[in-house]
């Protein structure tokens, strides 16, 4: 018999899966604290969670059995991931389930924020009748932007449009001719603030999206611009909305998340002109037994039959496939992820080369692999290794394969070609040793680097004192250098800097400052 812990709110008909294959005995029990939930998940091998339950390091380590942690929905903030991977525990999610739900949501919050609909609610309990205080504004012919055009975004771009909005959006990984077919006029972030009279993210939150509608943001916005977020708290910086609802250059806010939840002494639930919901975007009957169903369904076929589903830290395969292809992966993925941060423009294809003796292997798990690492910087938790393919797919991307017997001076070498609507971008990686991975050209720039940990890009003039300015600007932030590897192209150069810690934004802002320094990126490998 196996066990599985429910620790958070779960429907019955997922729940029935698991005891209904006569192999895994339930526990249902919510609402643990996190020293509860630390002193009794060693008993277990598997554990479903939704979003209260916090499996931090700490709680891992302390799970010495467990091989699954089940998430019904996409978010998975609430998981450390890392801890859970150098554990050996398998982690899922159920992508697309809250879909229809979330946008759905979405378009009913723009419409009572329009209408003022929760106020005059209110005002009427109250015994008042302020019809002129609530006066609203029409939706139609007014202009929609949508950051994020994953499954949600596109759901909002039609409920929109029913309505008679016109609808713009941003989502650097959509291909022109994708947006064309979904009748979505493609936009940049800045044509999204200056032109739209709605803007709704639905991006996850990542290091690229945290506080990415702040004070500077919003100041390039229309007057009168209204705000949503029913996605990620954190999206929006709540300082920077406070005051500019406090200033009316924000007509109204609709939110359903928030940096902190709950919202507890919250400044902005003081405002007249914001309206909120308690993290209801997937709250419905229909969207919580479909993630319930899902998710339910993935473990037990994973008990039971060793058979890997929408995991977001390993691949669909066997264990004795994974032992060759692994450090292939491995390879392959941060490739992607490094390709995905550092190239600009809607994807149009991606063309994966595979050089050497991997090239005599089965690289059918380290394709998907390299797509999410590519598609990763934007869509988060939402990409794994079993949807790489089909969201790719959905966004017109197209994936091609090749294999060749020769790897140069390499024994094995994986290449990938990114062609987007305004640029070609390519990396190549091999492996040093049989598990080492390194990066041994970028576009033009041959270069030696190793991609783990804290790194920064940095693409210059090759010009005296760069080096110099690059020390200066990290020395003064307190920042130090773990490794340097360096490479040039006739009068241009880069630098990949290992870090011993994280950087902010505001590094990054004053190394883009410098003389000579072209683009300075900040990633995590």
């Amino acid at each position: 018999m196996f066990k599985v812990l429910v620790s958070d709110k779960l429907s019955k008909e997922g729940i029935d899966i698991l005891t209904k294959t006569g192999k895994i005995q339930v526990d249902v029990k919510t609402g643990l604290r996190p020293d509860e939930l630390k002193e009794i998940i060693h008993k277990y091998d598997g554990i479903v969670i939704r979003s209260a339950t916090k499996l931090t390091k700490d709680i891992i380590n302390a799970a010495k059995n467990l091989k699954v942690i089940g998430r019904a929905g996409s978010g998975l903030d609430n998981v450390e991931r890392a801890a859970a991977t150098a554990a050996g525990i398998i982690v899922m999610n159920t992508p697309g389930g809250n879909t229809i739900t979330t946008a759905e949501l979405t378009f009913a919050m723009l419409l009572a924020m329009s209408r003022y609909i929760p106020q005059s609610f209110v005002s009427i309990k109250e015994g008042k009748w302020e019809k002129s205080k609530f006066q609203g504004a029409e939706v139609y012919g007014k202009t929609l932007g949508i950051i994020g055009l994953g499954n949600i975004g596109q759901a909002l771009n039609k409920r929109a449009k029913c309505f008679g909005m016109n609808v713009i959006g941003y989502d650097p990984f959509l291909s022109k001719e994708k947006a064309m077919e979904l009748e979505i006029s493609l936009a940049s972030l800045a044509e999204i603030y200056a032109k739209s009279d709605y803007i709704s993210v639905h991006t996850p939150l990542t290091k690229e999206t945290k506080g990415m509608i702040n004070k500077e943001t919003i100041s390039k916005m229309k007057d009168g611009v209204r705000l949503l977020n029913i996605a990620r708290g954190g999206i929006i910086d709540e300082q920077g909305l406070y005051d500019a609802l406090k200033s009316k250059k924000v007509a109204a806010c609709a939110l359903d998340v928030f940096e902190v939840e709950p919202p507890v002494n919250n400044p902005l639930l003081t405002l007249d002109n914001l309206i909120a919901t308690p993290h209801l975007g997937a709250s419905t009957e229909e969207a919580q037994i479909n993630v319930a169903v899902a998710v339910c369904s993935q473990m037990a076929d994973f008990l039971l039959h060793g058979t890997i589903r929408n995991a977001v830290n390993v691949p669909s395969v066997t264990k004795e496939e994974m032992e060759i292809i692994g450090p292939y992966l491995n390879l392959g993925e941060k490739l992607g992820k490094l390709a995905g941060n550092l190239v600009a423009g809607g994807i149009i294809s991606i063309k994966i080369e595979y050089n050497g003796v991997v090239a005599s292997h089965n690289t059918n798990a380290v394709t998907p692999g390299i797509v999410k690492g590519i598609l990763y910087p934007l869509l988060g938790e939402d990409i794994n290794y079993v949807n790489a393919a089909e969201v790719a797919k959905k966004r017109g991307i197209s994936i091609i394969e090749s294999k060749s017997d020769s790897a140069y001076d390499y024994t094995s070498t994986i290449g990938i070609v990114i062609t987007t609507d305004s640029e070609t971008f390519s990396v190549s990686g091999a492996l040093f040793g049989k598990k080492s991975p390194r990066i041994f050209k970028i576009g033009d720039f041959s270069i030696e680097a190793i991609p783990e940990g804290h790194i920064l890009v940095i693409f210059n003039f090759d010009k005296p004192g760069v080096i110099a300015s690059i020390g200066k600007v990290l020395g003064g932030h307190n920042v130090n250098i773990a490794r340097m590897h360096l490479g040039r192209h006739k009068e241009k150069a880069i630098s990949i800097l290992q870090l011993d810690s994280k950087i902010g934004n505001s590094l990054i802002n004053e190394l883009s400052a410098e003389p000579n320094i072209i683009s300075a990126k900040y990633l995590e490998l």
